[in-house]
């Protein structure tokens, strides 16, 4: 086997240690967060120089307002990052929405009693200062990505890593950071050792990869500098534990394999799961006041979005009774929390005798699916009667989605822990669904649980606003939608 030399990692990516244990998003928010604060005096000063009188309230709005749309329409993810010529040509029409947001809340905000900051709104002034906003806050932004690029390809935002293990489950790991991880990138030194098992071919022929071994875990450590040692050997007997406390005594973190890949790519791994792990590790617990405040949440935004989406939700209706004969609403029997069935109400986007045959999958293209119906799901209108099943209490707005009893008997009897999925209430969006593209077969619902069970394990009101925020990307930028 061949050896990679272990020189000690002195290199620029050292001057930032404190980047470098952020994930990439982290570190372009910000990036962001300072061109937005230097971006808003600037308009200030722009708007004295054009003969306008900026609104106060909007100055307090547009920040917190133009980051909370940059996240919420996803321009934090790895898929953003990476494609930058797809995000700078969505970054003016996301900044654009932040700064509606911004005017509607000073709109809102001086419609009562002009608290907090009373000033008489001039149409003219806030429109011309609401077009300065869009082009300072888009350039800001742009600025932000080219930094952010500028520090990737310099290697100042690399996090050094130590895997121990060179098998299989070493391999599959650089391949999910590769695909998935919350850094784009990571430089990786993988020590072997003939009591780990067998070295994977597919490290050894990989040019960019480190293998190393005839040395010590703390030396390997000490030697990578590494910020991380992730345990992941596919043969764990005979692990030599005192070497590894020895290294975490040191100063060096020591992660297992399961953990880390949670914390890392937020889902669980389904393919190398060990009941023991999910046993003793923390999550899956949900106290009273879990249940209460999630209760108080779903009725809230359920109510909300209600009253915002009502004038489409009819709009829809009379679209479906135009169209031809049938029922407008479609009711099915679905899953819930702890098994329990449902009757789940949507608007019919297909044709009466869709399912004359018995239940099917959803396929690409599906022919059963009426023209009205096709624009509803892009849309996401047809979920809309959903919110009444929320507040009924039979749904949460935030959840794993409800499927038929027929592939819920089907799914649990081929895929393991997929009914620990039901310790939560069904919901009309979930991690799953902005996650992962809609999916209609075994292996998608097999992929899609790993989803929904970091979401169960891992649950917060926190999280469930995350989510929500996100919902909006894959409603506007829809993929994957059948």
């Amino acid at each position: 086997m061949s050896s990679v030399s272990m020189a000690p990692a002195q290199n620029s990516q050292t001057l930032f240690p404190r980047l470098s244990s952020l994930s990439s998003g982290r570190v372009l928010f910000l990036l962001d967060l300072i061109a937005v604060l230097v971006a808003t005096p600037l308009i200030l000063w722009g708007g004295g120089r054009a003969g306008f009188v900026p609104h106060a309230m909007t100055f307090v709005l547009y920040p917190p307002a133009n980051l909370l749309l940059l996240f919420a329409m996803g321009l934090y993810r790895r898929d953003a990052m990476i494609a930058l010529r797809r995000a700078m040509a969505r970054v003016p029409l996301v900044v654009g929405m932040g700064v509606t947001v911004a005017v509607i809340g000073t709109l809102a905000l001086n419609a009562v009693a002009g608290w907090p900051l009373p000033q008489p709104v001039e149409w003219g002034d806030l429109a011309a200062q609401s077009a300065l906003a869009i082009a300072m806050f888009s350039l800001a932004a742009m600025l932000a990505r080219g930094v952010f690029h500028l520090l990737v390809r310099q290697g100042l935002l690399h996090r050094r890593l130590l895997v121990v293990g060179a098998g299989a489950r070493a391999w599959e790991l650089l391949h999910m950071l590769g695909k998935e991880g919350s850094r784009l990138n990571d430089d990786v030194v993988f020590l072997h050792d003939a009591g780990f098992g067998e070295c994977d071919p597919r490290l050894l022929a990989d040019t960019r990869v480190r293998v190393v071994e005839g040395v010590s875990i703390l030396q390997a450590a000490r030697s990578a500098d590494a910020e991380q040692v992730v345990v992941a050997p596919d043969e764990r007997r005979g692990m030599d534990l005192e070497r590894l406390l020895a290294c975490k005594t040191a100063g060096y973190p020591v992660v297992q394999y399961l953990s880390f890949v949670e914390k890392e790519i937020r889902r669980v791994d389904l393919k190398r799961m060990d009941l023991s792990w999910l046993l003793y590790s923390d999550g899956f617990q949900f106290s009273l006041i879990d249940r209460s405040l999630k209760r108080v949440f779903d009725v809230l935004v359920s109510l909300f979005v209600l009253a915002l989406m009502s004038p489409f939700l009819a709009m829809a209706m009379l679209a479906i009774r135009f169209e031809g004969p049938g029922p407008v609403l479609y009711r099915q029997t679905r899953i819930t929390r702890d098994g329990a069935p449902f009757q789940i109400m949507k608007l019919r986007t297909m044709r009466v005798d869709a399912e004359a045959g018995g239940a099917v999958w959803a396929r690409k293209n599906d022919d059963r699916i009426t023209a009205v119906g096709r624009f509803l799901r892009r849309a996401r209108i047809d979920e809309l009667p959903q919110l009444f099943n929320i507040l009924k209490g039979e749904m949460s707005f935030v959840g794993p989605r409800p499927e038929r009893p027929e592939f819920v008997a089907q799914l649990s009897r081929e895929i393991p822990l997929y009914n620990e999925r039901h310790m939560v209430k069904a919901g009309l969006t979930g991690w799953a669904q902005i996650n992962y593209p809609y999916g209609a077969s075994v292996d998608d619902a097999r992929s899609k649980l790993s989803y929904d069970l970091y979401y169960v394990k891992n649950f917060t009101i926190v999280f469930d606003f995350v989510i929500l925020l996100q919902t909006l990307r894959v409603v506007l930028w829809p993929s994957g939608v059948r």
